[in-house]
Parts: structure tokens; C-alpha cells; sequence
């Protein structure tokens, strides 16, 4: 466990500034006298969306061909770190890491196994409260214990207002070089600039069944349906393809077989049909981002029992998206709990 603002992963003592050693003599009420008028000021400018200057673009999805990409905006932890010490100053927070090993897991077409590094970061505001979460990442990766950190702590952040714009984020598709990297940057809406934000600007909310095909919108306000038009079969095979990946493919597969009777989205003749497995493809990434939220609040040991009451050994089994949507409820009622 490291001390507070410290980091994981590191047997000897975190670094600790002035600020931190006069935090860690005073007790927490002193700390903690805040009226509700800051209080809510304070909610407020965490909120806020962080200038565009610091916002970075990361390309998530490939299509097939690899000339296409989904990109999605994201800002690293100083950023966040920025944003803390201006608003409570360095002795108004603290963070701490615990860091575990899990399990072997079978990756890859090899299956080869391979344990993952799980970091747990318990935020605090003095005066707000504390939230933790945790983040993961391949044991063999050399960046395995800063990557699940820097995970961990800013989903720890969310939990508290900062950052959480950011996951409205759906991502845009946008031309990629030989490089596979972005040729351009799409432009953020109005409403994830801090100047949009002030004049009340909100990122569109889904409603009704999240995930029911084609029932929420983008964040970029207009209809998440389709890159370039019904009439293109070629941008949707595209489309459905890099979505393999994302979904895993016991739910990619199974609604292919589902919607269109299909192996692989090539065989799909009809723009129609096509329309409908992306619409369908859609709605279970966006119950994929829930099931990831509901991980990160109720910690990844919830998720074992769901599976085994609904005879699943794992969740590359789940193949519909009936069954995603009761995974995802009951780990929702489980957070639900741990919050109270």
C-alpha cells in the first residue's frame, strides 16, 4: 500500500511533498469544514470538462482493412492531478494504491495464460467523501503496474464528478495513415469545452433500454446510425467487424447468428439486415461500458457468482444480449449496495 499521493508497484517510499506531510498531521475534521455552498462549487468545477489543450485522442477500433479507425478523447493523470490541487489544493486530497496479482486468464488465439495486475485506488476529498476503484492490465506487459494505476485513479476520480464527461464518449471514425494513427483529430462538441459547459451544455442522456438496438444517441448530438449512409453495405461490413474485438466473440458471433443467420458480416447481402446486426452490435457495447462501470464499483469477485447462476464459465461465453443485459442489472443492484 503506498502513502498518500504515492504511487503502486514501488517497495520503497513514495515521494511525498511538503503539502502531503502537513495533510498527514492534521486530523480529518479540520479538514473538513467546508459549507455546502463550496461543497457544491467544488462538485461543480470538478465536473467541468478539462481544457481542450490537455484532451489527447486514442484509437480503440480498427476496421478490417486497418484505413479506418474509432478514436475516442481522453486526458492523462496530470491532468487530473492539475485539476485537484487547483481546486482543494495538494493538503485538501490523497490517494492510495493497493496492488494485487489475479489469476491466470487465457489470452489470445494461443491461449496462452497470463495473470493481470489489479491496482485498487481509494481517493479522497477532505470534505467530500472517498471512492476507490481499479484498474487492470496484462501481467507481461512492461507498463502493467503504471498503466493499471493511472487506470485506477482516474475511474476513482469519476466516481467523484472528474473526468466523467469523457465516458459519454462513444468515439468517431476517422481515416487512419500507414501507421494506423489518426490523420486528423475530430473536433470536441461544444459542450465538452469548459466554455460550453458553463453556458449549460450537457452531452445527450440515453433513454429508455440501453440495450435496446439503436436507442440511445452519440456524443457528438446526432444519431448514432450509421458512418456514411444505408446505402454504403461496405462502411457497415467496416463497421461490424471492428466491433469484434470489443464485444469478444461469443456475443459478436451469436448476434451475427442471431440477426442475420451469418458467420461473418461479408455474407450479409441486404444494407437492411446489416443496419440491424450494427444497430444490435451497438446496443451490447454500450452494455459493455455498464458491465465495466458496475466491475469497477463492486470489484471483479461480484461477477463470479452471476456467471455460475446462469451456467457461464466465463463472460466470452455470454452470446446475446438478453443475458449481457441480467449480468449488468445484477451487478448494478450489487454496486447499488456497496454504495450504501
Amino acid at each position: 500500500m503506498a502513502a498518500p499521493n504515492g504511487h503502486a508497484g514501488s517497495s520503497s517510499s513514495p515521494h511525498v511533498n511538503g503539502a502531503d506531510n502537513v495533510l498527514a498531521s492534521q486530523p480529518l475534521s479540520s479538514a473538513s469544514r467546508l459549507t455546502d455552498d463550496r461543497i457544491r462549487q467544488i462538485i461543480g468545477d470538478l465536473e467541468a470538462p478539462f481544457d481542450p489543450s490537455v484532451i489527447e485522442w486514442r484509437v480503440t477500433n480498427t476496421a478490417k482493412d486497418k484505413r479506418r479507425g474509432q478514436v475516442i478523447p481522453y486526458a492523462n493523470q496530470r491532468a487530473y492531478t492539475d485539476r485537484l490541487n487547483a481546486l482543494v489544493t495538494p493538503a485538501g486530497w490523497t490517494r492510495k494504491y493497493t496492488v494485487h496479482t489475479s489469476a491466470n486468464f487465457q489470452r489470445g488465439k494461443d491461449q496462452t495464460l497470463v495473470a493481470k495486475i489489479l491496482v485498487t485506488c481509494e481517493l479522497t476529498i477532505f470534505g467530500l467523501g472517498s471512492h476507490s476503484a481499479t484498474g487492470e492490465e496484462w501481467a507481461d506487459d512492461d507498463n502493467a503496474g503504471t498503466s493499471a494505476e493511472a487506470q485506477s485513479f482516474k475511474r476513482a476520480c469519476s466516481c467523484l464528478g472528474l473526468g466523467r464527461y469523457l465516458y459519454y464518449f462513444t468515439g468517431e471514425w476517422v481515416d487512419l495513415d500507414e501507421r494506423k494513427r489518426p490523420k486528423g483529430m475530430p473536433r470536441l462538441p461544444t459542450w465538452a469545452t469548459p466554455e460550453g459547459w458553463r453556458q449549460g451544455l450537457r452531452p445527450q442522456q440515453e433513454t429508455g433500454n440501453p440495450f435496446k438496438p439503436g436507442s440511445a444517441q452519440n456524443n457528438s448530438g446526432s444519431s448514432q446510425n450509421l458512418e456514411t449512409g444505408h446505402g454504403d453495405a461496405a462502411a457497415l461490413v467496416r463497421q461490424i467487424e471492428a466491433l469484434e474485438d470489443p464485444l469478444g466473440k461469443g456475443i459478436y458471433r451469436g448476434l451475427l447468428k442471431a440477426v442475420a443467420r451469418v458467420w461473418n458480416p461479408t455474407q450479409i447481402r441486404d444494407v437492411i439486415v446489416l443496419s440491424k446486426v450494427l444497430e444490435h452490435m451497438q446496443g451490447a457495447q454500450r452494455g459493455m461500458r455498464r458491465l465495466a462501470a458496475a466491475i469497477d464499483a463492486t470489484g471483479p469477485e461480484a461477477l463470479a457468482p452471476i456467471l455460475q447462476s446462469l451456467k457461464l464459465s466465463s463472460l466470452e461465453k455470454v452470446d446475446n444480449l438478453e443475458t449481457l443485459k441480467q449480468i449488468v442489472l445484477q451487478l448494478e443492484q450489487a454496486a447499488a449496495k456497496v454504495k450504501r
